[in-house]
């Protein structure tokens, strides 16, 4: 996702090439530097850091790692977005080239460990496609999260304003089915009333916990996204290299409303030139629609400094004809401009009037 919350107010995602010859040593490992000598790479590229347990790792080379937490909910004042925000893990194994939250991860390793990374003060580029990297593959679990919610979340604080679930990283990630986190944190909130409840997600996972959301409903006003930005299978894969089929995502949709549940389609990130077509999104509307979606939202791709950092190069590689076109729309800034902007939202609304859809402005 992420943000999957492009159409949540404000939305917005480090690679680099990999210089020189890598080695590597039993006690951490080194780099060869261009001018021929060897230095040691920080230990936290080499091993889990060593202030968070391992709770489990993969083959696939994941590592879930414990994260403290004293407090869980992020209000508008620290986010700058017009809702309250809960996110039960920092990174994600989905990876989305697009992703904003990258950064938040790698202020949280350096907080962790007491240190400051390398990357931070202009290094080459091999260390910080390292820690680019990490985002993917040291996934912080905020195990001790639905206690802390349970023990500090006071209604009347977010009295007014939405609680989304899921607005850095995917609430229903791989780690999820491991950890039931996000399950854990919904069951917490059963012991409230009245609120008014969003969750975001790119995973069919979701339809696991269809008891709890049918029971949350009956005591909270609750809204499910599913954030998918193309029908395209093939074109998803060059952008978001490890998110489930967009099949899976509306059948995933289908069940959710045809439990009875207000679950709506985020069309998020539209990219320009890429996504934004008009066959394009009139699949996701007509997609959409067939699974019964109460709603369909959408936003532009907005471009902060970490997810120009992600999605440049993947642009660079995958479409470098578009180079020219995006250093004219995004140099000066993270949005697309205006001008733009209202063109494709006059497009959601012809698409969404065509097919009998409502659209949704969340938080």
């Amino acid at each position: 996702m992420c943000r999957a919350a492009g159409a949540l107010g404000r939305m917005p995602h480090l690679p680099g090439v990999r210089l020189g010859e890598m080695r590597v040593k039993t006690d951490g490992r080194t780099e060869r530097r261009k001018d021929g000598k060897l230095r040691q790479l920080p230990l936290a590229l080499d091993g889990p850091p060593r202030a968070l347990p391992v709770l489990d790792e993969r083959e696939r080379g994941t590592r879930f790692l414990s994260l403290p937490v004293r407090r869980v909910l992020n209000p508008p004042a620290a986010t700058h977005m017009p809702f309250w925000s809960l996110n039960p893990y920092v990174g994600c194994e989905f990876g989305c080239s697009y992703c904003y939250a990258r950064r938040t991860h790698e202020w949280t390793m350096e907080r962790t460990q007491g240190r400051n990374d390398a990357t931070t003060q202009g290094e080459d580029d091999s260390l910080r496609q390292g820690v680019f990297a990490s985002f993917e593959h040291d996934i912080l679990v905020k195990s001790g999260a639905p206690d802390v919610l349970l023990r500090t979340l006071d209604p009347a604080r977010l009295a007014g304003s939405t609680l989304l679930i899921g607005t850095a990283t995917d609430p229903y990630q791989p780690a999820e089915r491991r950890f039931l986190l996000t399950r854990r944190l919904l069951e917490a909130l059963l012991k409230h009333r009245g609120l008014h409840l969003g969750l975001i997600t790119k995973s069919p996972l979701v339809t696991r916990d269809l008891d709890l959301f049918t029971r949350l409903a009956e005591r909270h006003e609750l809204s499910i996204h599913i954030s998918l930005a193309s029908m395209d299978a093939a074109l998803l894969r060059r952008l978001e290299a490890r998110t489930p089929a967009p099949h899976a995502r509306i059948r995933a949709l289908q069940r959710l409303t045809g439990a009875g549940l207000r679950a709506g389609l985020l069309i998020a990130p539209i990219i320009p030139a890429i996504t934004d077509g008009w066959p394009a999104l009139a699949a996701l509307m007509e997609a959409a629609k067939a699974a019964g979606a109460r709603y369909v939202a959408g936003q532009a791709l907005r471009l902060g400094p970490a997810a120009r950092a992600g999605f440049l190069p993947v642009l660079t590689r995958e479409f470098p004809e578009l180079l020219e076109r995006y250093e004219r729309r995004y140099g000066r800034g993270d949005n697309a401009g205006k001008d733009y902007e209202r063109a494709l939202e006059r497009r959601l609304d012809a698409l969404r009037e065509a097919y009998g859809l409502v659209g949704r402005q969340m938080g």
